[in-house]
């Protein structure tokens, strides 16, 4: 896709200046010819329900040499000639005449005198004899017609016989609305060209700067045509923006910030959040500037607002279908959660008994009359069903886990086995030293030595191993979340209605691969007068001592809750991509290759992340209102980025060598060897790695054949440093990150970001309802201690009498569970408009016959990955994906049906 362009008027009203100022915004030619090349414009207007708000996208030049078309007169002397343009427009979602306001009357008599679209052809070259731009070719486009959401347009240009090739449109909007861009189409030579545009273009009223749209071709900087390097360079230029003042809704302005609009203290000074990135205290990732005024009862925070702004062709909202997952998002904000808030009066009112719990799944949560009942059901067909007709249901569908297990929650193989195959499979490390430890400060935190001693150990691996033979052969591996929360337990404890542990979970590889739970370590700091206390926890088969483990496991999993989505999913994927797609529209230009070979990885992320922030992540959200650690999730959040997160190993290899996962192994697939061989999120992972890096390679040496190209590339260093000091700014001193020197280094930071954006987000995101749909599998906050930690007399009688009903207890609330499952039921949900991994060429990629032949091998293997994984899912050797009940592993599946699904790797982390 393309990125569209500013053109910036000059004072001067000449046509000379004008055309000086336009040839310069191109980047690249849209005709080849000899003397005289030209395109034939079709410009049609729509701004509809199902145009894509992507940047431009131009199909490549398919005319052939001007020689074919006769363009001489009967003396054989060179014409003018005539070409035609038609521009189609998709209405918005409202309807093209749903605004009747004075506006709307202006921009229809715009149409009626011909005056609502104005366009110009610009030439690629500079004039030989000048060294100027050339003259630009202009002409107004009229409306011609309207068929369903489209709208067409007709101009006409006679271009002149020294124009030379076109290199880009300009494009003014007459209206005073801004107006959805789909396509141009230039007609009149052999062949049309058609320019794909899909793009916002704003009312020349609004910003009297005017739009470029720039055909495929792809061009390093130093290879760029010598009348497109000014446009190049000024175009770059307006999408950094100045850096002043509050966005608008029209702009398209790409810029920095730190995270300090996540509270809202003006309305409530128990809302006010600390401020992310930035600062020592709370290092993190940066987002996109939106230049609101700050708080007045705190400057350092950023006041609220109706609009969160992101660049315009970043947005979604208004041209998607009302099917659009973003939508359902929002729908489930502004009317499911408010309606569950007031049909659930009492907020810490759990679930009374187990059956209670699948009455979600039969009968649902009725909740209130509300105003466009009809139409929460057609955005939100899989929770909103109606019993009856006058009833209005939120009614879960049940989770594939359930459906083919319905205690499949209840299993502590099932347990062990979701840390190798479910919806956080990055968290699991090997165990290295013994004993455990702790790395906080002793005077602080209490003694470090874990209470899991090496007796329980081996009297839960009797007759396989000893406890040194166990670490030797690397068969112990732990889920550590003891140092991450520990530091936070006091501040949690202190808010009503949750409580929390550090903790660590350790764990037995059997030799038939799958995974035995050996004990589980609860610790609370020294806090209150009162002295560290921590205890261990194993699988009993005792009464007492098995509902002990499932309450202790409730907390672990709690923790896992947490800890997946906050670091896992949010901070690993979303967060840490944002500054990468700021980067690239800053830094590199539409027509530079690695722009157009990472843009598909960035489609909708910045308005995902921008709604996360409104509702997900901000004070009082639905992570701090459902979540375990509360008001402080985003500190700890920032605590993981500070503590964990590199670059470098955010590749899949060094991801899985870090944690003990593998070693290097020439000899072995991917050259890794697995610590533990089936491991279906590594298995499956890897080869999806390799596929997507021989794609990045095949394209990053066609266009970097020599390493010189690569440290000589202006833009590219400019991206690299960026990224490195301003978009993760408070890491910028960091040894570990990557230099950038050959095609080498260039294919492994592409590939690493590709991966993060396509299978790492799939694999922790789309499972996240079959997985968790069923709370009791991962409920996402423990509201009761262990009644072994101090319990009073009366707290162990409860447990001794009523074992279940401490656990339901323990368990989120009826609100808790309820918004949490609509909230995951949406975010597993793909769109109809998803677009996965190598399923479709980008237009510029097609075009080059080398890129095109990549890209077909690229998505041969993808669809070679389908039936490894199936085949895979079919092996009853491999029990970590197969078996009675099991869910097959599909999460790196690459292609998916619409829905709830399971599968599928979509290019970008878009919902």
């Amino acid at each position: 896709m393309l990125k569209p362009h500013v053109y910036h008027p000059h004072t001067t009203t000449t046509t000379t200046t004008t055309t000086k100022t336009l040839a310069s915004l191109l980047h690249k030619p849209f005709s080849h010819g000899t003397a005289l090349a030209f395109l034939p414009f079709n410009a049609c207007f729509s701004l509809g329900k199902t145009a894509k708000p992507f940047k431009a996208r131009v199909v490549p030049n398919k005319i052939k040499a001007a020689v074919d078309v006769n363009l001489t007169d009967d003396d054989g002397i060179l014409t003018d000639y005539t070409v035609k343009g038609v521009v189609t427009v998709k209405q918005t979602v409202g309807g093209f005449l749903s605004n009747l306001g004075l506006s709307r009357g202006l921009d229809d008599i715009q149409d009626l005198l011909g005056k609502s679209i104005l366009l110009e052809l610009v030439s690629r070259e500079l004039d030989p004899k000048t060294g100027q731009e050339k003259e630009t070719i202009k002409a107004y486009a009229h409306r011609v017609k309207q068929k369903g959401d489209d709208v067409t347009y007709e101009a006409e240009f006679k271009v002149g016989q020294d124009f030379g090739e076109i290199g880009a449109v300009v494009v003014e909007n007459e209206h005073h609305k801004e107006m959805f861009l789909v396509e141009i189409v230039l007609d009149g030579l052999t062949d049309p060209i058609t320019i794909s545009c899909n793009s916002w273009v704003h009312s020349k009223f609004d910003n009297p700067q005017k739009r470029v749209f720039f055909p495929p071709k792809s061009y390093l900087l130093s290879q760029t045509p010598s009348g497109l390097k000014r446009l190049r360079k000024e175009e770059l230029q307006t999408l950094r923006g100045n850096g002043v003042g509050e966005r608008k809704s029209f702009e398209r302005i790409y810029d920095y910030d730190v995270y300090n609009d996540l509270g809202d203290p003006d309305s409530d000074l128990n809302k006010k959040r600390a401020v992310l990135g930035g600062n020592k205290q709370f290092p993190y990732p940066r987002r996109c500037r939106t230049g609101r005024p700050r708080c007045e009862s705190d400057p350092e925070s950023e006041t609220k607002s109706n609009m969160f702004y992101v660049p315009r062709d970043e947005c979604f909202s208004e041209v998607k279908q009302l099917t659009f997952s973003a939508k359902t998002v929002y729908s489930v904000f502004h009317a499911v959660v408010p309606a569950l808030q007031t049909a659930i009066v009492d907020k810490d009112l759990g679930f009374p008994y187990f059956t209670a719990i699948d009455q979600l799944f039969n009968e649902g949560v009725d909740l209130p009359p509300q105003e466009g009942n009809n139409l929460w059901r057609e955005i939100l067909p899989r929770l909103l069903k109606a019993i009856s007709d006058s009833d209005n249901a939120l009614r879960f569908e049940i989770p594939e886990t359930m459906e083919r297990d319905k205690f499949f929650w209840f299993r502590d193989e099932e347990f062990a086995r979701q840390t190798l195959s479910g919806i956080n499979p990055c968290a699991l490390q090997l165990v290295t030293e013994w004993p455990l430890k702790s790395k906080l400060d002793p005077a602080i935190y209490g003694p470090p030595e874990s209470v899991i001693t090496k007796e329980m150990v081996e009297q839960q691996i009797r007759g396989f191993c000893s406890l040194e033979e166990a670490l030797k052969q690397k068969k112990l591996f732990v889920l550590d979340y003891h140092d991450l929360f520990l530091p936070y337990v006091k501040k949690v404890r202190q808010l009503p209605g949750t409580t929390l542990y550090g903790s660590r979970t350790l764990f037995f590889l059997n030799p038939d691969e799958t995974l035995r739970p050996l004990a589980i370590e609860l610790t609370r700091p020294p806090m209150d007068g009162k002295p560290q206390w921590k205890e261990a926890y194993r699988p009993s088969w005792h009464s007492s001592g098995v509902w002990l483990w499932r309450l202790a496991k409730a907390h672990v999993l709690a923790h896992d809750s947490g800890y997946h989505q906050l670091i896992s999913h949010w901070l690993r994927t979303h967060c840490c991509t944002e500054p990468y797609i700021i980067a690239t529209n800053r830094q590199l230009s539409e027509m530079h290759p690695i722009y157009r070979l990472l843009h598909p990885h960035f489609r909708y992320t910045m308005e995902i992340n921008a709604l996360a922030r409104e509702y997900l992540i901000n004070a009082d959200g639905i992570i701090e209102t459902s979540f375990s650690p509360g008001k402080y999730s985003m500190e700890i959040c920032s605590v993981a980025y500070d503590l964990l997160w590199r670059f470098d190993h955010e590749a899949l290899p060094a991801d899985l060598i870090s944690r003990g996962m593998a070693v290097e192994d020439p000899d072995a697939p991917h050259g890794l060897r697995l610590t533990i061989k089936d491991y279906p999120f590594a298995n499956d992972g890897l080869v999806l790695w390799d596929i997507l890096k021989e794609w990045v390679s095949d394209y990053v040496n066609h266009y970097y054949p020599e390493a010189s190209l690569v440290e000589s590339d202006e833009e590219l260093q400019a991206w690299w440093t960026e990224i490195r000091t301003v978009g993760h700014g408070d890491k910028k001193d960091e040894p570990w990150w990557p230099v950038l020197k050959t095609p080498q280094d260039l294919i492994q930071i592409v590939t690493t970001i590709a991966w993060v954006t396509s299978g790492h987000h799939a694999s922790v995101n789309f499972g996240q309802y079959t997985y968790a749909g069923y709370f009791p599998s991962r409920p996402t906050i423990a509201r009761k201690n262990m009644p072994t930690e101090e319990a009073t007399e009366r707290d162990w009688e409860f447990f001794m009498n009523k074992p279940e009903v401490l656990l339901l207890l323990c368990f989120p609330s009826q609100i808790q569970a309820t918004t949490v499952m609509a909230i995951l039921d949406v975010l597993s949900n793909h769109s109809p408009d998803e677009e996965y991994l190598g399923e479709k060429s980008e237009l510029a990629w097609a075009k080059d016959p080398v890129i095109k032949a990549a890209f077909e091998k690229f998505n041969g293997r993808l669809m070679e990955l389908e039936g490894i994984i199936d085949e895979r899912n079919a092996n009853k050797d491999l029990r970590n994906r197969n078996g009675a009940g099991i869910v097959p592993y599909e999460f790196l599946k690459p292609f998916s049906e619409p829905g709830v699904t399971g599968k599928g790797v979509p290019y970008s982390i878009s919902i």
